[in-house]
């Protein structure tokens, strides 16, 4: 499993899904707002390695104990890697103690990396989950 530079810059959608870019790669998972809201998260389904993703399609399916929520792309690409470890009925609770780091989702191959525009640096984010 390849590690993210730790310097890379996150971005947020309102949908409270956070991507992290790195060359051409894009890693995914949801904010510690999403993984609150949610409650113990007791299944992931991941998408399929090569599974191409459009910007706003569903991605990926997280199921807690109070509901499933559907995560969405917040680029377009194809499905580079997926977290097998948050996959385990044994692992999944990685999303909920570190949603930032070991509880991504999925990496994509980024189509264009133009459609980073349309995201919200952290503090943006964290200022509309205020509802600031």
């Amino acid at each position: 499993m390849r590690r993210m530079e730790p310097a890379a810059a996150r971005l947020y959608t309102r949908d409270h899904t956070w991507v992290v870019v790195s060359g051409g790669r894009a890693r995914v998972g949801i904010s510690d707002f999403a993984q609150k809201e949610l409650g113990e998260i007791a299944y992931v389904e991941l998408p399929k390695v090569g599974r191409r993703l459009q910007r706003g399609e569903v991605g990926c399916t997280v199921d807690s104990m109070k509901t499933s929520s559907e995560i969405y792309s917040p680029v377009s690409g194809t499905v580079a890697e997926v977290n097998a470890t948050v996959a385990t009925e044994e692992s999944c609770g990685l999303i909920n103690s570190d949603p930032l780091g070991d509880g991504w989702l999925f990496e994509l191959e980024m189509d264009n990396a133009a459609e980073l525009d349309y995201l919200l640096p952290e503090k943006d984010y964290l200022a509309f989950v205020q509802g600031n």
